[in-house]
């Protein structure tokens, strides 16, 4: 019988890949009957670069956080054929500033959306919570844990204790969900994605594959093509080790996951990533730079390295003229949807190893891996593609 997928955080930079796997007929022909994507702003079909396909219906407006458990269930109910969804992926995230906040409405927007879709979609048959790398404390930096918890990172070892543990949002969620689903007849897990990788037709906070097509189409503009292009971080982090998260991959390994693990044991965390193998900035900066036929070399021994936002920022007319040249959409170079220093966090602050243990996942009969351009390059295509970059 074909499944009908529930994309909460359709438009983000994991949810679009979803849609697109799931469009695009992955795993096989016949699969997927409906996919119906949940968006929090508007997205028009033809912004999306989704393909026209009938079994897609968009849906924009709906609040996870809006009125009570009674208003968001029944605002889910105008959804036409919610009855026949069968499983559901779940990305939908509300950034704030004040993190107290952030916390309440994580484990709040999760809770609502699961009770709605458990009451409304009695063949409800599997559910899916995105968690990440914070898991093992890697957001933490200079003081992430090492006595208890190690690398490579693997999805046994114990939670992230306090204080650190008391303010992740994925913990109430994950205590929620395997209480509520203890009983019921369908199963859940938790995907645990490093830095994501993928494309989003609306600017987001943390698109580090946007930024840094920017960044290098941006240098190839000024500095030339076939330039020397230092990495943009520290020597340290150039050399730190982890698993890539491209958005593509992390949707086809989930989609893998819920569509053949059985309905027990319930619930479990999976590592997901592009492959096996660890990976460095200093293997994968040459090759993503090649894409722009810029040439990556390390970062600058006696010098202060390029920063990304900081050479965006200063180089902001030559973007501007580059709109008008190659005709590309505007407001992508430096949204104001765009959390200032993102990249500076993730291209010189992680300069540590963080690597995974990706054994469970290529347990579970999943067999395909991809290299940096595999999962870069199908990235700045599709950007290039939306008129993002040149």
């Amino acid at each position: 019988m074909s499944k009908t997928a529930l994309i909460f955080g359709a438009s983000g930079v994991t949810g679009w890949s979803f849609v697109n796997e799931i469009l695009n007929d992955y795993p096989k022909k016949g699969t997927w009957r409906k996919v119906y994507a949940l968006a929090n702003r508007l997205l028009k079909i033809e912004d999306s670069l989704w393909p026209n396909d009938s079994r897609l219906d968009i849906v924009s407006g709906i609040d996870l956080l809006g009125g009570d458990q009674e208003y968001l269930e029944r605002d889910m109910a105008r959804i036409d054929g919610i009855e026949n969804v069968t499983h559901v992926y779940y990305f939908a995230y509300k950034a704030s500033a004040d993190l107290k906040q952030e916390f309440k409405d994580a484990e709040d927007m999760f809770k609502r959306a699961v009770i709605a879709v458990d009451h409304l979609a009695p063949n409800l048959e599997f559910i899916v919570l995105q968690t990440g790398a914070k898991m093992y404390g890697c957001h933490l930096l200079e003081n992430h844990p090492t006595g208890y918890l190690h690398v490579p990172h693997k999805e046994d070892q114990p939670r992230l204790k306090p204080p650190y543990g008391d303010v992740l949002f994925y913990h109430p969620q994950l205590d929620f969900i395997s209480s509520y689903g203890k009983n019921k007849k369908w199963n859940w897990c938790d995907t645990r994605p490093d830095i994501i990788i993928g494309f989003v037709p609306n600017q987001n906070f943390y698109s580090l594959g946007t930024s840094i097509a920017v960044f290098l189409s941006l240098w190839k503009e000024v500095e030339g093509e076939g330039s020397a292009c230092p990495y943009p971080g520290t020597a340290i982090a150039y050399k730190a080790k982890s698993n890539d998260s491209s958005a593509d991959m992390i949707a086809r390994q989930t989609l893998h996951l819920s569509l053949t693990l059985s309905s027990s044991p319930k619930g479990g965390g999976y590592n997901v990533a592009d492959g096996q193998t660890p990976r460095t900035w200093e293997t994968k900066w040459p090759d993503i730079c090649s894409y722009f036929g810029l040439i990556g070399t390390p970062p600058p021994t006696h010098l202060e390295p390029t920063e990304v936002r900081s050479y965006i920022k200063k180089n902001f007319a030559t973007w501007k003229k580059m709109e008008e040249k190659y005709r590309l959409r505007t407001g992508i170079a430096d949204s104001d949807r765009t959390f200032k220093g993102f990249e500076y966090f993730l291209l010189t602050q992680f300069d540590f190893d963080r690597q995974y243990d990706m054994s469970k996942m290529y347990g579970t009969g999943f067999e395909e891996e991809r290299d940096t351009l595999q999962a870069w390059g199908g990235v700045f295509d599709r950007m290039r593609r939306a008129k993002m970059i040149p």
